[in-house]
Formats: C-alpha cells, structure tokens, sequence
C-alpha cells in the first residue's frame, strides 16, 4: 500500500501562493530576458524585477520554489539566474 503521506499535493494548494505574487499580472518580460538582451539593459530590467520582489509577501517561498524544482531562468524570489544557479550548484555539493 503506497504511504500516502508521500503521494504530490494538488496542484491549487501546490500554486496557491503563486495567487499573492506582486508580480501575477504583470508582463512577464519584466522577470524573463529576450534571447538578445544584454548588458546595461538587462541589468536595468532584471533590477526593476528585483525592486517588484522585494516588496512581495510571497519571496521566501517563490525564491523555495525556483530553489526545489532548480529553475534558473529569469528572477525568481528576487534572485536572478547567476544567483539561482550558484544556489542550485551549493544545493548539490551538499548533497
């Protein structure tokens, strides 16, 4: 019999906080890069997208989030992908 304490939570609790992000709504080329954007002006963008998350009541478990399923593409939790990415790496040294 399988233990059903480990069976997956349903996907609206699962996405639930997702609901109270500032950033639901909003363009999502604010928080995900063209494949050409460099530079100063994905600096300045990625640094608005930042601004948005610091104020959201959801960044800890968005940031939880990106960090569990290993997304490192766009901002995440106020974190963008070379910040993800090292914490990812750290999260499998770790083991």
């Amino acid at each position: 019999m399988p233990e059903l304490s480990r069976l997956p939570q349903p996907t609206a609790e699962s996405w639930d906080w997702q609901l109270r992000g500032l950033c639901r709504g909003m363009d999502s080329a604010l928080f995900f890069h063209t494949p050409n954007e460099r530079g100063p002006a994905r600096r300045q963008r990625e640094e608005r997208a930042k601004q948005v998350c610091a104020h959201c009541p959801v960044l800890a478990r968005c940031r939880e989030h990106a960090l569990e399923v290993e997304e490192t593409y766009g901002i995440w939790g106020g974190l963008g992908e070379s910040e993800l990415r090292r914490l990812i790496a750290r999260q499998h040294r770790r083991g």
